[in-house]
């Protein structure tokens, strides 16, 4: 009993020591969701491999997997990572990249994703969503973000809104797709019914064939449309 308990532990301490020698491979990238085309495998290998000073043939030990994460989750693209070591000894990474709600299109040019944050243009490949032009803040998308996750939450205002202009003032106009109207939206304020009402007129006037005979469409008054011919 005592040499076969002997035996054991010796193995169990042979087998620690040299898991934890063992080098760790080149890393496996995983992209989970829906949105995998805006940041690349290879820039998730430089961001792993520029935080820890190179992760190919590096001891398991060593490597700070916390440290890893936080440098992938620092990435503006990235909307969370989540890093770890396999029994085989390979480093994973599976990553979630944000999604794109609209691109604003004003002094400079970035994406608001769907948690109302700042997203970068990617190299890589350009979402088709609304553009958004005004007076827009990078740290304030508050005001925004509302509207343009309104918008991609609704059928309609994501298949017809092409353009969302905001003020100074945070009042907002919206432009739709093959319309000459523009809508004016004013403060986002009992935006469900604003936005009701805009389907109403819409699918009307589209039945009557009257879509291009108005020039400004207003849905700040309470339960009215207000439009001005052209």
């Amino acid at each position: 009993m005592f040499v076969l308990l002997g035996i054991v532990v010796f193995l169990f301490a042979f087998a620690t020591v040299k898991n934890a020698a063992r080098e760790v491979s080149n890393p496996n990238i995983k992209f989970v969701g829906e949105n995998n085309l805006f940041i690349t495998n290879e820039t998730v290998s430089k961001l792993l491999i520029q935080n820890q000073d190179g992760v190919k043939n590096v001891l398991k030990e060593t490597l700070d997997l916390n440290q890893l994460e936080e440098a992938l989750n620092s990435n503006p693209m990235i909307k969370s990572a989540e890093v770890y070591i396999s029994v085989n000894g390979g480093l994973n990474a599976e990553i979630e990249q944000k999604t794109p709600l609209a691109r604003v299109s004003t002094n400079a040019s970035y994406y608001i994703d769907d948690e109302g944050s700042f997203m970068p243009l990617s190299n890589n490949y350009s979402a088709r969503v609304p553009l958004v032009t005004g007076y827009v803040e990078k740290n304030n998308l508050k005001n925004l973000y509302k509207i343009v996750n309104k918008i991609k939450n609704d059928e309609f205002l994501r298949k017809h809104v092409i353009e969302i202009h905001q003020n100074i003032n945070n009042t907002i106009y919206l432009k739709l797709r093959r319309c000459n109207f523009i809508v004016q939206l004013g403060r986002l304020e009992y935006l469900d019914k604003k936005i009701n009402n805009l389907k109403v007129f819409y699918k009307k006037n589209l039945k009557e064939k009257t879509l291009n005979s108005y020039s400004i469409v207003n849905l700040q008054f309470d339960n009215q449309v207000v439009c001005t011919k052209i």
